[in-house]
């Protein structure tokens, strides 16, 4: 059942925040992923601060993770052997509010209002009520809460009451070490959730606190990380504290006073959190602490400089809908999740999550470079460069793996956290090679989009060379003549180590070719790069001659097709179907040839993507949070216009109205990347990585206009799209250079300063293709087609 946009009296459309006018216990976990704060760094869940225990609070540390040995009933060799799961670090952002002796909770308290927001514009997320409480008195509190962009590692929260007559007020601020607090986990069956360490993690080192301030820091029992937390406190009425307590999992200042009627209590507390690795001093936690004790800052700067963060980043960043006031709210609420994942990540990977829950462990995906980067490059070049560095500092790991699994080069871990495999079911694993292509591509597009004259020679050109020495010695030359690459799994993870997985072959294609071209490895042979160019050239392409259709793989078409009377409530299949049932039926988790025909747009004719699309659309099961974005994209490509419309509205609702039923366990954040390339290079056409920029735009009937920036080569390339025309507006500046896009095949070009209005055609839609009936197509056969 849908959420947000279903009830639009608990949750009013407003295109610069989310929400909420009531309090439900039902979805509170989903809440508290939708209200959540983040940096790229540092997550907190939205809960509500005080007023009850919350569903699934916690705070988060991009990186900070415990690890452990991964057990198999079966062992084999090459298997994952370290485990990696990112910790809930000690939170900081709870309260206890009682007013003349009765505890203020949602749940049991009489609330007469209640209002809480995440406001886009400025990062701060406020959370008021009015509670009737027993002694009679009227009281209003309001929760302020931000997290720091210029100090990554802060937090600044504040707290107001206000009562209608005098009450005495007992407020106790806490930090809460959660991680090893007891829980409850409500599915140990779907691997989508996270999992919980069963001994205890966070080791104490350094407890200090007096006068309302806390120092403290803890250690990770395996994995040897550090954290520490500082804590100070300030009132409005200079009350000091009560009393001051500190443990190792659970510390609190507590103030206890009384509040004329008519006057507001205000409590200020600023948060600072430091990680480091392992430490080969002996220190325990007392310099890590002082740390983070020195970045300590007022809770009104933190405010100020949240907001400002934003200004700047809306400026580059918007996407305006015209026309469709709650898509626009929905498409901010995306873009504001992209922002909190990765503004201050800094040198590290973008988990699967961001920092708003624990779900996939917090591992690195291909998900970042497929889905995340482009938006990165041209919104945030900086931060997507320090991806791609990250990638690059993992190398020696990769290389160690692609010997382990008797391939040359580099071989990228599936899912982790530190470099290590910590995938356990290599099928849908280690099998999905086309990671290393990923890594490519996004390495390819960041140097086309940005010139970065560094990148290349510190950073593209290994990644490029070593992914491609991987499929070089991971393929091979069959009988046929044909390159192939044999026992892969591709996107689609409802079929499992196939032979020839068309996206695979497509992707290493691009791969091969970029690294035969690719500059600054000198240790890299004429003899080397003739073999890359030459896989590449003769790489199969599985292709079924009889429907017309590229194949996903050597023998998908053999496959007998789904049951598709199946029944709703037996979706998403990985959870009510075991694999090997699934694997040997044509049905798909998400779009796999259809996303190849998306990235390598050059390389197949407008009538084989539409055919493409017709044939597998019908039978993709969605069940992958991946999945809308890619077929609205290419809806919208073959002229599916309200096709385009349909996916894309799935997918832009996919956490607010929690369709996937997990949003409890955090923001699905390559979704909403998605959502970023649904709009640019679905709607508005935008295709890279060719001569120059592609625009084939497809305005969707109903909005009024669609516009967007891209940052081009250090300057900012304005876009404006109505039904029957397109406008482009380069940025002038003193190094800015004219640039040259292609719209629907006539070259346009830009001046910096000027406006270019094109005019733009109406669309014919197209006709779909009609194929055979569902009835098995076992002994259809396949031929290689791909000689290039």
């Amino acid at each position: 059942m849908a959420l947000i946009s279903s009830d639009r009296q608990r949750f009013p459309c407003d295109p610069w925040r989310l929400v909420e006018t009531a309090s439900s216990p039902d979805d509170a976990g989903t809440m508290e992923t939708l209200m959540a704060l983040g940096n790229g760094h540092l997550g907190i869940r939205g809960s509500f601060s005080f007023g009850g225990p919350g569903k699934l609070p916690g705070t988060f540390i991009n990186g900070f993770y415990e690890t452990w040995e991964i057990k198999h009933a079966e062992n084999a060799y090459g298997f994952a052997r370290t485990g990696q799961r990112i910790v809930y670090v000690p939170e900081a952002s709870g309260f206890t509010v009682t007013i003349d002796g009765e505890q203020l909770l949602l749940a049991e308290s009489t609330v007469l209002d209640y209002r809480r927001s995440i406001d886009f514009s400025t990062g701060i997320h406020e959370g008021t009520a009015t509670w009737a409480t027993r002694s009679g008195a009227t009281v209003n509190t309001t929760v302020r809460r931000a997290v720091g962009f210029t100090g990554r590692g802060l937090l600044g929260i504040e707290l107001d009451i206000t009562a209608d007559r005098d009450v005495y007020v007992d407020v106790v601020s806490t930090v809460v070490n959660r991680q090893d607090l007891p829980v409850s986990e409500e599915s140990f069956s779907d691997p989508r959730r996270p999992g919980r360490h069963a001994d205890r993690i966070l080791q104490p080192l350094h407890l200090e606190g007096a006068d309302g301030a806390f120092s403290l820091a803890w250690e990770t029992a395996t994995s040897h990380q550090r954290v520490a937390v500082a804590v100070a406190h300030e009132t409005n009425a200079d009350e000091q504290p009560f009393e001051t307590v500190v443990a190792a999992d659970e510390s609190s200042v507590r103030y206890v006073l009384a509040v004329e009627g008519g006057r507001t209590f205000r409590l200020a507390k600023s948060v600072s959190y430091a990680v480091a690795g392992e430490s080969q001093e002996e220190d325990r936690g007392e310099a890590l602490a002082a740390q983070a004790g020195a970045a300590l800052a007022d809770v009104d700067a933190i405010f100020a400089d949240s907001a400002a963060h934003y200004r700047h980043y809306w400026d580059v960043a918007d996407i305006v809908v015209g026309g469709e006031p709650q898509l626009q709210q929905a498409v901010r609420w995306n873009l504001f999740q992209l922002a909190q994942a990765t503004a201050r990540a800094g040198v590290s990977g973008i988990p699967a999550k961001g920092v708003t829950g624990a779900g996939y462990e917090g591992h690195y995906f291909w998900d970042q470079e497929i889905y995340l980067l482009p938006y990165l490059t041209y919104t945030n070049p900086h931060a997507a460069r320090q991806v791609l560095e990250s990638r690059h500092q993992m190398l020696p790991t990769a290389r160690r793996r692609a010997a382990e699994l008797s391939v040359d080069g580099a071989l990228f871990a599936w899912r982790t956290i530190n470099g290590l495999e910590a995938s356990a079911y290599y099928a849908a694993g280690t099998a999905q090679f086309h990671i290393a292509a990923a890594i490519a591509f996004a390495a390819n597009r960041y140097g086309w989009a940005t010139g970065d004259p560094t990148f290349q020679g510190e950073i593209g050109a290994d990644l490029l060379v070593e992914t491609a020495r991987m499929w070089a010695s991971l393929g091979f030359f069959g009988k046929d003549g044909m390159f192939h690459i044999h026992g892969v799994t591709g996107p689609d993870e409802y079929t499992a180590v196939v032979n020839d997985n068309l996206y695979t072959n497509v992707m290493a294609r691009f791969n091969l070719r970029k690294a035969a071209a690719a500059q600054g490895r000198p240790d890299v042979t004429e003899r080397e790069r003739q073999l890359w160019q030459q896989a590449a050239d003769r790489m199969c392409l599985p292709y079924d001659s009889h429907l017309q259709v590229y194949s996903q793989d050597a023998d998908f078409m053999t496959l007998e097709p789904w049951d598709w009377t199946t029944p709703k409530d037996k979706y998403p299949l990985l959870l009510h179907f075991h694999p090997l049932v699934i694997y040997r039926h044509q049905v798909l988790k998400q779009a796999d040839t259809v996303l190849a025909m998306f990235l390598q747009w050059q390389d197949f004719t407008a009538e084989e993507k539409q055919r493409a699309f017709d044939f597998y659309d019908p039978i993709t099961t969605g069940d992958s949070t991946l999945s809308a974005c890619v077929q609205g994209i290419m809806a919208a490509e073959v002229g599916y216009g309200h096709t385009a419309l349909k996916h894309f509205t799935e997918a832009v609702f996919i956490d607010l109205d929690n369709t996937h039923a997990n949003t409890v366990d955090g923001v699905h954040i390559a979704s909403a990347g998605g959502i970023w390339s649904s709009l640019v290079c679905g709607f508005a056409g935008m295709r890279d990585q060719g001569e120059m920029f592609h625009f084939d735009p497809r305005l969707p009937e109903g909005w009024d206009s669609l516009s967007f920036k891209l940052t081009v080569r250090g300057a900012l390339l304005a876009v404006s799209l109505v039904a029957d025309a397109i406008t482009f507006s380069l940025q002038d500046g003193p190094d800015v250079e004219p640039l040259a896009v292609d719209v629907r095949g006539t070259t346009v070009r830009l001046t910096p300063g000027d406006d270019v209005k094109v005019a733009l055609q109406p669309v014919p839609p197209a006709t779909p293709a009609v194929f055979p009936g569902s009835f098995p197509t076992t002994g259809i056969p396949i031929i290689g087609k791909g000689l290039s």
